[in-house]
């Protein structure tokens, strides 16, 4: 438990007098009736301290959060950012090691604050909660702490053009002359600064941030071509998150456009800026007269920039950018192979989980900036392999159990401001936390959530026939899949709230989602009834088409969908005889689903040993592939199959990198068979046509190794692991 904090809550004056607008509710039921005041939207405010230190100290941590979010300077020099947003009752603090930092003498602690102001994904925001709070110690114990004597501006060079995505982030179209320069140094003069007001019914739960704060780095362009007359493209060579940076030197008031996009235009000459994924990225920056350098606060994705302004004032070789994502070390997981398909479809994938990793996971960088439940199930089974750290998806498994608070059914994300339910996610939330388990062995984490899911559970049993299956699930979406257009013709009304009736795939995820918290009984050693053969026969009596050897999609109908049949097979849930004729149809319609349900349909042919189709699947140049992605020139993996498969298509999605876990696990067949990698179990189902390849990847108990060299496979553990092979 942290030490109770010292320092007060500082604000904004502006936002001292206002009350905190309700942002939880259940999503069908009205807001309320508040209006948030439009001239506190995209504030942003600069705070400053002047801490005096008789003595260079031996030890200093600063401990501090804002809402929404900072930036932290000491001295002059960038520290770090945060926090990862949470909820006000759970909301996250970090702490900052700045021994090295600090001088006798005067330092300054200097802090970026911004506050968004809308519902969205991206921030637990719209609130008209602001402000920060910071502590630091040193070995002599508190040497600052914020109070009233802490100074502050409004950085007023952020004007804007409006909000891309879905209000997720105000466009940036920075004056340079409204700018106060060297704001965050040691002898800036501040006398002129007004002080901060104390907030002391600010009604925030701290708790120290369980992850590390995001990588931060500086990238040079792949490419820079010049276009014309004071007009440049630059290319980084791959995706992106993060901010564009340049340095100009012009007069006073002279405009550079800056404009930012995945791809190019048709003509090959230009960024297309109006991106599918719903985003404009067209901004300008007007020059102060100094030499200036560019300062974006949000970030963005993309990979292409181009900038067109005064010829004399545009330094081409200044150009750069500020990448930020999750910490990834990229020894921690490598995958070489020599067929150069399979290896970019890797990379594409470890890029998509890589860059949408994030202080927590977002389902896209750009549009949406949220962390959806059930694109955790793909991407955190991806990212605990490609990062070798279980942290991030411990913390997405607490912040979706956080929002119990809300419903304990579960949001569809979480954390944020944004209130969204979705079944088929909720349902899939003790399959992760299951998951984690087996990863982590963390039997104290797996003790604290299931309560969440056996409450999960009960939330869910309301919905329940006396037959025991679910019907009416009408308080959240029943997704199936997305985008529609990919639910291979699921013969059921899936409006908002759903149509009356009883359908397959929602019932489906319960049954997976009862056989996940009866297995974390068993790990816990809590007695059950075992519910799972009565659940079975109840869907095979609604569902199972004996005459087509095929599940329809709802006991209405006759209509056998890929959608109705891939789960009953990856839950142990179809008869014997029913198998053949399942295969028979994933062979047949192959990837007639989403991106997002491609995950459970490989693993559903890997449950059954059908690893050949599954590589086929995996590699295959269909129009609905990977290949096709990288056909298209995908650097990180796409939202939906290809760029036209939907209307609004993201060029990064996690949720489509599948390969990583399932090439690991089901074809070259390493994964844990007692929790934390105590015991692992080797199965190798490596199909005819698999180049060669090696494979190490990282976890607490070490690194494994795996080599595939002309037909023969050599396996290395680490020491003390004890291996379970075929």
């Amino acid at each position: 438990m942290s030490k109770p904090w010292k320092a007060s809550w500082i604000t904004d004056p502006a936002f001292l007098e206002l009350k905190p607008l309700p942002t939880l509710h259940k999503e069908y039921e009205p807001s309320g009736t508040a209006v948030h005041p439009e001239a506190l939207r995209n504030r942003h405010m600069l705070v400053r301290k002047t801490v005096v230190l008789h003595e260079k100290p031996r030890q200093a941590v600063l401990r501090m959060t804002a809402d929404d979010y900072y930036k932290l300077y000491v001295n002059g020099r960038y520290i770090g950012q945060g926090p990862a947003q949470g909820y006000v009752f759970h909301y996250n603090y970090n702490e900052w090691d700045l021994t090295s930092q600090l001088q006798a003498g005067e330092n300054v602690i200097a802090v970026h604050v911004y506050y968004q102001g809308h519902i969205n994904r991206a921030y637990n925001s719209g609130d008209l909660r602001q402000g920060m709070i910071a502590e630091l110690y040193t070995e002599q114990g508190l040497a600052a702490a914020t109070d009233n004597t802490w100074k502050y501006a409004i950085a007023a060079q952020y004007g804007t053009a409006g909000t891309v995505g879905y209000d997720t982030q105000f466009l940036e179209c920075i004056d340079q002359r409204l700018a106060i320069p060297d704001w965050h140094t040691v002898g800036f003069n501040d006398e002129h600064w007004d002080t901060v007001a104390e907030k002391p019914e600010a009604d925030y739960v701290f708790v120290p941030q369980s992850t590390p704060a995001l990588q931060v780095y500086r990238i040079e362009p792949a490419h820079v071509q010049r276009l014309g007359e004071g007009h440049y493209l630059i290319d980084f060579g791959k995706e992106i998150t993060g901010q564009f940076e340049m340095t100009a030197r012009g007069r006073s008031g002279d405009r550079i456009e800056l404009r930012y996009g995945e791809e190019l235009e048709a003509d090959g000459a230009s960024v297309k800026h109006e991106m599918r994924c719903n985003c404009t990225y067209a901004e300008t920056w007007t020059l102060s007269g100094r030499e200036d350098t560019l300062e974006l606060f949000e970030y963005k994705a993309f990979r292409y920039a181009e900038v067109i302004g005064p010829p004399e004032a545009i330094r081409p070789d200044r150009f750069a950018a500020i990448v930020r994502h999750y910490p990834l070390d990229p020894e921690a997981c490598r995958f070489e192979t020599a067929d150069s398909l399979l290896q970019q479809i890797w990379d594409i994938c470890a890029r998509g989980v890589q860059l949408c990793a994030q202080e927590n996971y977002v389902d896209c960088p750009s549009r949406e900036k949220g962390q959806y439940l059930g694109d955790n199930t793909v991407m955190g089974h991806a990212h605990m392999y490609i990062s070798g750290d279980l942290r991030l998806f411990r913390k997405a498994i607490r912040d979706f159990a956080l929002s119990a608070a809300v419903c304990p059914g579960l949001l569809a994300v979480a954390p944020g401001s944004f209130m969204q339910e979705i079944a088929d996610f909720s349902l899939q939330w003790p399959m992760q936390l299951l998951l984690y388990y087996q990863h982590s062995g963390d039997m104290d984490f797996l003790q604290e959530m299931y309560p969440v899911a056996e409450n999960l559970l009960a939330y869910f049993r309301k919905y329940a026939r006396q037959d025991g299956l679910l019907e009416n699930v009408r308080e959240k979406w029943n997704l199936v899949d997305w985008p529609d257009n990919l639910r291979d013709g699921y013969d059921f009304p899936l409006t908002r709230p759903v149509a009356d009736g009883c359908h397959n795939v929602i019932n489906a995820w319960y049954y997976g989602c009862v056989q996940a918290v009866q297995a974390i009984r068993t790990m816990l050693k809590i007695p059950y009834e075992d519910e799972l053969p009565a659940l079975r026969q109840s869907f095979i009596a609604a569902f199972y088409r004996p005459e087509a050897g095929l599940f329809a999609d709802s006991v209405q109908t006759n209509h056998c969908s890929l959608h109705a049949n891939m789960l009953p097979l990856l839950f142990g849930i179809a008869p014997d005889q029913a198998v053949p004729a399942i295969v028979s149809l994933i062979r047949r319609k192959r990837f007639s689903c989403g991106v997002y349900m491609s995950y459970f349909l490989l693993k559903a042919l890997a449950a059954h040993g059908e690893t050949s189709l599954l590589y086929e699947l995996m590699t295959c140049d269909d129009e609905r592939s990977w290949a096709n992605m990288v056909k298209e020139g995908a650097t990180s993996c796409f939202e939906a199959w290809g760029k036209e498969h939907k209307w609004n298509t993201s060029l990064c999605h996690g949720w489509a990198s599948a390969p990583i876990p399932l090439l690991i696990e089901e074809m070259i067949g390493i994964k844990p068979a007692r929790p934390g990698w105590a015991e692992v179990s080797f199965r190798p189902r490596i199909p005819d046509g698999m180049p060669d390849f090696t494979l190490e990847f990282r976890t607490a108990r070490g690194s494994f190794r795996v080599a595939y060299r002309r037909g023969e496979l050599s396996f290395k553990a680490p020491e003390g692991v004890k291996v379970a092979e075929e």
